[in-house]
């Protein structure tokens, strides 16, 4: 499906029933929803579990299950409450954050702020920093929703140059060509203008949009590995774009088992740092992830499930869902859900100007 497409389907939600705007998409679902965030802190259960702090800082959205460590466990039985507009989403998801590196050498957090209006979804446009995420599937019995205990990596926070052809359709930054979500009419990471595998050299007149995809294809056994990435695998066909309608092609024999596709979308804004006396005086982008990388190739995002009992399935069997909008999944308030809450595990100044990133002696 073209994004185009897709956007004219969004319109149709506030005039038709849920279940034809998806008999339109032909059967197939992509739920789209805000989640405000939950904490930013320097902690990461899944690649150091058990480590105070981390190497480096994150922004996290999602169930309050979240901790220095989270069980390999049904995380719904864990979690009390979720920022996510879904109601019975208790999973976490995480990112590095994004910091603006001024000329004298100091860094400044670039806040998150809410996506655009789509699907008539005004949880998502109400939400305090966090981000999107998006769930598709090909169609009732064509995908299998994770198990109790699953959890997943994409991307490699060493990395610092392109690989092979890149990862483009996987990983990408978006370069809003004016306010208001300036430019943004091509599917996700699909723009050969506005989309970059790396971060954007110019200023962008609307903000810096991130988007994360999440392979889709398991091995179905293991609900973990020790890359958290050997137990998922892409399609045969290769890394498949967003459509909102297909999880890509085959799976290989040896990740035998269709999974959702997940894809995350934050929106950084850069707005206040688009001043080019602020930028280093060799004239380089300014942008660095919270890691210490100045490319973007470096990009990452974490995924722990924790949605409850079959709640997902039911959802990626058709619900009927679009967007935020799905007869089988109990929603919440914004109120409700910026009210689920996390205490800091390793509290530091992650929002002042600093002279060295949280974790990072540079």
């Amino acid at each position: 499906m073209l994004w185009p497409v897709l956007i004219a389907l969004a319109a149709l939600v506030d005039a038709n029933p849920i279940a034809e705007v998806t008999r339109r998409q032909g059967g197939s679902t992509m739920l789209r929803f805000g989640c405000s965030q939950i904490i930013i802190d320097r902690i990461d259960p899944l690649v150091n579990p058990g480590q105070l702090p981390s190497p480096h800082m994150h922004q996290i959205v999602g169930g309050n299950a979240f901790n220095v460590s989270i069980p390999s466990t049904d995380v719904s039985s864990l979690a009390t409450c979720t920022t996510c507009s879904f109601a019975d989403d208790f999973s976490n998801y995480w990112t590095a954050n994004l910091y603006f590196k001024a000329r004298n050498g100091t860094y400044k957090r670039v806040p998150q702020v809410p996506n655009r209006l789509l699907f008539n979804d005004q949880f998502t446009t109400k939400t305090t920093g966090g981000f999107v995420v998006y769930y598709v599937s090909d169609g009732k019995g064509k995908v299998t929703a994770f198990k109790p205990g699953f959890r997943m990596l994409v991307g490699d926070a060493a990395q610092r140059a392109k690989v092979g052809n890149g990862k483009k359709s996987q990983s990408c930054f978006r370069c809003y060509s004016g306010p208001n979500f300036g430019g943004d009419n091509a599917a996700p990471c699909q723009d050969a203008t506005l989309d970059t595998e790396a971060l954007p050299t110019k200023p962008c007149l609307g903000g810096i949009r991130s988007n994360i995809l999440y392979p889709t294809c398991w091995d179905g056994v293991n609900l973990d590995s020790p890359d958290h990435k050997s137990h998922v695998a892409y399609p045969t066909t290769g890394m498949p774009t967003f459509s909102g309608s297909s999880t890509g092609g085959a799976c290989p024999s040896t990740h035998h088992v269709k999974i959702p596709q997940i894809m995350l979308e934050i929106v950084w804004d850069t707005t206040a740092f688009n001043n080019k006396a602020d930028w280093p005086a060799d004239g380089s982008q300014p942008f660095v992830l919270s890691t210490g990388d100045p490319t973007g190739y470096g990009q990452h995002a974490d995924y722990v499930f924790g949605w409850k009992a079959d709640s997902l399935q039911r959802a990626m069997d058709g619900g009927p869902c679009m967007g935020a909008s799905c007869a089988s999944l109990k929603t919440q308030t914004n109120d409700v859900a910026k009210n689920c809450k996390v205490p800091s595990r390793f509290p530091e100044n992650y929002d002042g100007w600093m002279t060295t990133l949280p974790g990072m002696a540079m």
